[in-house]
């Protein structure tokens, strides 16, 4: 049995990509050296769904799903903005810029994907929903008092709006692990069709 490691995600356009690895060159600059292992701006996409190891003949049902889901939403926007880290600003293994949506249709879209895929399955995450967008993840041989450090330079640093993005569908992505950072892949491209 073939498999392959697949995730649901939004595409960002080009000029947020930019910005984002504006973004990841001064926090480089600013930062300690070599404290964080930055994400390719090409690859920097916001995921709604990680499945993992996937059959390919469960490929086509998957999209299915995804097909229906997108079809309970319409398009939307959500401006990605503030900069923040998981797990907190002590720990930042995770560095990100936030994702803001006022009216809830990326959490209804979100909750749909789950609820559509979930029969294939791929039970719903046990994690609340957290939209981000992640810029970097901290080096495996960066000292705790470096991300300390770095933690501080993120709760300090001002970010406003980078823009607004519009949403008009959703992607099914493959994931390729590297030892030089992951490659992605779209496998199909579903627009939202809801009329919300």
């Amino acid at each position: 049995m073939t498999t392959i490691r697949v995730f649901i995600a939004i595409d960002l356009p080009d000029w947020l990509r930019d910005r984002l690895a504006q973004l990841q060159d001064e926090l480089e600059v600013e930062g300690p050296p070599g404290v964080m292992r930055w994400v390719r701006p090409e690859g920097i996409h916001l995921t709604l769904k990680f499945l993992g190891e996937v059959p390919t003949a469960q490929l086509p049902d998957i999209r299915v799903g995804l097909a229906r889901a997108a079809a309970t939403v319409a398009p939307f926007t959500f401006r990605a903005e503030r900069l923040g880290c998981f797990p907190d600003t002590r720990r930042p293994d995770n560095v990100w810029v936030g994702v803001h949506e006022p009216t809830g249709a990326l959490q209804r879209l979100q909750q749909a994907i789950e609820a559509h895929i979930a029969p294939l399955g791929y039970p719903p995450e046990n994690r609340p929903f957290r939209p981000h967008l992640t810029l970097g993840r901290a080096s495996r041989h960066a000292r705790p008092a470096e991300l300390r450090q770095f933690g501080e330079l993120i709760a300090r640093k001002p970010l406003n709006s980078l823009g607004t993005v519009e949403v008009n569908g959703v992607s099914l992505m493959k994931s390729d692990l590297r030892p030089d950072g992951a490659i992605y892949t779209r496998l199909a491209y579903v627009p939202l069709s809801g009329s919300e």
